[in-house]
């Protein structure tokens, strides 16, 4: 008999290591498939909530944000492309290039969460994630946003509706705040039936390992 887990996925769409997570997670409960089941809902997160419309030097703001090097910046960017690589996501070879405020995206995936069919928004969380970390498309420019939207079969004359005024912008802030004051102050942070925290884009195995013991828990 299948255990079904609901999972909150709390993650921000310029995260690199989200997309890893994301993937890895993917990866694990497929292998798990048949034996757990789950529901997945995607919560906001910003790592850079005062980011400016016109965006920022991605090397200039991990400088200024961590004091990291050049040299620092591009060893860590081929730790990302060799564990995305592993998890089964490709990142743009030249790097993302800029930083971006990405809260626009946050609410059409609120949206999507409240409006769509059930995978829509999972869908739209990931064709998001490949258009910034494998494309370099800014999450920021309403017409990456809807193109996105588009992909994934989601209405754009809606999506249009919504980038247009503050729909969801409440919403968003208040799942922050939520998780803010949960203690979740780095992304991803996987969470497992209400009760269980899985933090970091950990490999596959590290997933499934844990997807396996919190069902074998399970009331």
């Amino acid at each position: 008999m299948s255990t079904h887990l609901k999972i909150d996925f709390v993650s921000d769409v310029s995260c690199p290591w989200c997309a890893i997570g994301l993937s890895a997670l993917e990866q694990a409960l497929s292998a798990v498939q048949g034996d757990i089941s789950a529901e997945m809902h995607f919560q906001p997160f910003e790592l850079n909530p005062q980011m400016g419309p016109e965006g920022q030097d991605i090397s200039e703001h991990l400088t200024q944000k961590y004091g990291s090097t050049a040299e620092q910046q591009a060893q860590i960017r081929e730790t990302i492309r060799q564990r995305g690589a592993e998890a089964g996501f490709t990142f743009k070879a030249e790097g993302r290039g800029r930083i971006w405020n990405t809260f626009d995206a946050h609410r059409l995936l609120q949206w999507a969460g409240e409006a769509g069919t059930p995978g829509q928004q999972h869908a739209l969380k990931k064709a998001l994630l490949e258009a910034y970390h494998g494309r370099a498309e800014s999450p920021a420019d309403h017409a990456v946003l809807l193109a996105a939207v588009v992909s994934v079969g989601l209405d754009e004359a809606r999506a249009r509706e919504v980038l247009a005024s503050d729909a969801f912008a409440q919403d968003v802030r208040e799942r922050e705040q939520f998780y803010n004051n949960n203690g979740i102050h780095s992304v991803p942070a996987v969470i497992i039936n209400d009760r269980h925290l899985i933090s970091g884009g950990q490999p596959v195995a590290v997933f499934e390992q844990a997807l396996r013991q919190i069902a074998a828990g399970a009331d």
